[in-house]
């Protein structure tokens, strides 16, 4: 599992899973991590942390592999008695995640994209960008 530089720790992987960039990998993923996060977690965070999984995976397949199923995207899941760490990295170029506008800002409602990062920020305790936006680790105690 990648180490983490933010204080999420670093903890033995759980599950490593590695797949092409295509949307239909991202469902199996997101419910195999939702089990394990309703067997070790809290009632309830299941829901929160597959939600952010589901925006992780969507945005490193859509927008960091353009859905190219000849790239890869990896995520790797722990958890310990600091709660779940998730790492979701794909093989694009990153971005910056300070340039991303506040989906709630007047002039970003109609928009049709950006709020994926503004609801993992909000779901998840603490959310890192390292590789340069290419690849996230997020945390729920």
């Amino acid at each position: 599992m990648p180490t983490c530089e933010h204080g999420c720790g670093s903890r033995q992987a759980l599950f490593h899973f590695r797949f092409a960039a295509v949307v239909d990998s991202i469902a199996p993923i997101v419910e195999t991590v939702s089990d394990l996060a309703r067997r070790e977690l809290s009632h309830g965070k299941e829901m929160e942390i597959a939600l952010a999984l589901q925006e992780a995976l969507a945005n490193a397949v859509v927008h960091g592999s353009s859905c190219d199923s000849a790239k890869i995207v990896e995520c790797w899941v722990a958890h310990g008695e600091g709660g779940i760490l998730i790492a979701v990295r794909d093989s694009g170029p990153g971005f910056n995640a300070g340039e991303i506008p506040d989906p709630l800002a007047q002039q970003q409602l109609g928009s049709d994209h950006g709020r994926g990062i503004h609801m993992i920020r909000q779901l998840m305790d603490d959310v890192h960008f390292l590789r340069n936006g290419a690849e996230i680790h997020m945390r729920k105690k």
